[in-house]
This record gives structure tokens, sequence and C-alpha cells, in this order.
């Protein structure tokens, strides 16, 4: 890119970088995979730039591609790769007062790709059925379909009380 967009890109990412990796993080709950993940992500948006920086939204566009790469990952080949059965460092440290938010983290690892997308990009993004469904390539059917379900999985994992934040 010899025309200036080099620095629009570049720009344009510095910005964008923390916020793709927060997503990320809550769609795989790894810091490493995250990091994967955003990488794919702005490497393919460079590949595509003189085409991106023309959408309407570019940061819907840009999450759009996060969120594919995301849920098309697992059908890879490499994906399939584990080189340990856990990894080699230490958990991180969690603060204190983190416990819920480590709970529901686990819980959204254990639901399907879809689903877990569908939820945080529902509830953690605020987007409605119809932005869900464009940024994941679906109907809105199937968006509701996944949100019902997800939230079903999570209950049955976390418990009816649990989610509704009473004691008996």
């Amino acid at each position: 890119m010899r025309d200036g967009s080099d620095d629009e890109y570049v720009e344009y990412v510095a910005a964008r970088v923390p916020a793709l990796r927060r997503l990320a993080y809550v769609l795989t709950g790894d810091g490493h995979r995250a990091d994967d993940l955003v990488q794919q992500t702005i490497t393919t948006l460079y590949v595509k730039w003189q085409r991106a920086r023309n959408a309407d939204n570019l940061d819907a566009y840009v999450r759009t591609m996060l969120i594919r790469t995301f849920v098309d990952e697992r059908r890879l080949a490499w994906a399939k790769v584990r080189l340990f059965r856990d990894t080699p460092e230490p958990a991180p440290v969690v603060e204190s007062g983190t416990e819920d938010r480590e709970v529901i983290r686990a819980a959204l690892r254990r639901l399907p790709r879809r689903q877990r997308a569908v939820l945080v990009l529902r509830f953690f993004y605020d987007l409605s059925v119809d932005e869900v469904a464009r940024s994941l390539d679906c109907s809105p059917g199937t968006v509701k379909s996944h949100t019902s379900r997800g939230l079903a999985a999570l209950r049955g994992q976390l418990g009816v009380r649990a989610l509704a934040g009473h004691t008996p």
C-alpha cells in the first residue's frame, strides 16, 4: 500500500487492538489464544484494507472478522494439534473479588463456539439480534435459538440460583 493507507491501517489497528483483544479473550478464555486470534484478524485486515476502510462501520466489520475467525478456527487442522495437555506456565494470578467472573468464563468456555460467540456479542457487546446475525452470517432465528440454548446451558452449569443472584 503506497498511497498512504499504510499509515491509516497502523493508526486504526493501534487504536483498536485493546478492544479486539478483550473480545478475543472473552471468546477464548486464554490470553495466548486471544493474542493469536487478534493477530490473525489484523493480518487478514491488512490484506483486505483497501476494501475494509470503505466499510460503513469499520469497527463492526473488524469485529465480524474476529468472530468469524474464532468460529471457523476449529475447522482448521492446526487447531486440533495440542503440544501440551495443560499450559506449561502457571495460571495467572486472579485478583480478589473476581471469583464470579472466573466461574462464568469457565462456563462460557464449555459452550459450543457459536453459542459462546452469540452470548458474548449479545450480552457483553450489547448487540441486537440482527447485528449478531449479520456478524455471524446467519438468520436472526438462529441467533435466538443459540441465545436460548446457550443461556440454558449456562443455567445448567451454574445453577439457576447462582445466575439469579439469590440464595435459598
